[in-house]
C-alpha cells in the first residue's frame, strides 16, 4: 500500500525565503554588472578599437558562482530540495526575467523579478505546489521573452 507522505515543513516560509534570496541576488547582480560597465567604460575610453578588460571575462562566471553558492546554502537551510533540480534552472534561466525587467523599469524591477523567479521555482520543489510554481515560472519566462524580443 502506498501512503502519501506529508510535507515535512510548511511551504510558505521556504518560498518566501527563496523569493527574498532571489531578490537580493538580483539586486546584487544588477549593481555588479553596472559597476563592471562603468569600469570598462573608464578603462577603454582611450582605446579606438575593441577593448576587453579582465572584468569582461570574469563578470559572468563570478556572478553565476556566487549565485550558485548562495542559493545552495540558503535552500539547504530552508529545506528546499532536490537543490540541484531547483538551483540550476533558477540561476541559468534567471537572465531573461532580470534583463527584461531591468531593460524597461530599472534595478528595482529586476529585484522583484528575481524574487518572483526564485520563489516560483522554489515552490515547484514541493509536489503539491509543483504545477503552480512551474506555471508561474513559465509565465514569467514567456513575458520576459516578449519584452526582450518585441
Amino acid at each position: 500500500m502506498n501512503t502519501h507522505t506529508t510535507e515535512p515543513r510548511p511551504v510558505v516560509p521556504g518560498a518566501i525565503g527563496a523569493a527574498v534570496t532571489g531578490a537580493v541576488l538580483a539586486y546584487g547582480a544588477v549593481h555588479f554588472f553596472s559597476w563592471v560597465e562603468r569600469q570598462n567604460a573608464q578603462a577603454c575610453e582611450t582605446s579606438d578599437g575593441l577593448c576587453w578588460t579582465w572584468w569582461d571575462w570574469a563578470a559572468v562566471p563570478l556572478a553565476l558562482t556566487t549565485a550558485l553558492i548562495v542559493l545552495m546554502t540558503v535552500y539547504k537551510r530552508l529545506g528546499i530540495g532536490p537543490r540541484a533540480a531547483v538551483v540550476l534552472p533558477t540561476v541559468l534561466l534567471a537572465v531573461f526575467p532580470l534583463a527584461a525587467a531591468r531593460a524597461d523599469l530599472g534595478w528595482w524591477a529586476a529585484a522583484l523579478a528575481g524574487g518572483a523567479w526564485a520563489g516560483s521555482l522554489a515552490l515547484a520543489a514541493w509536489d503539491r505546489h509543483r504545477a503552480l510554481g512551474l506555471s508561474a515560472a513559465a509565465v514569467l519566462l514567456l513575458a520576459s521573452l516578449v519584452v526582450l524580443y518585441r
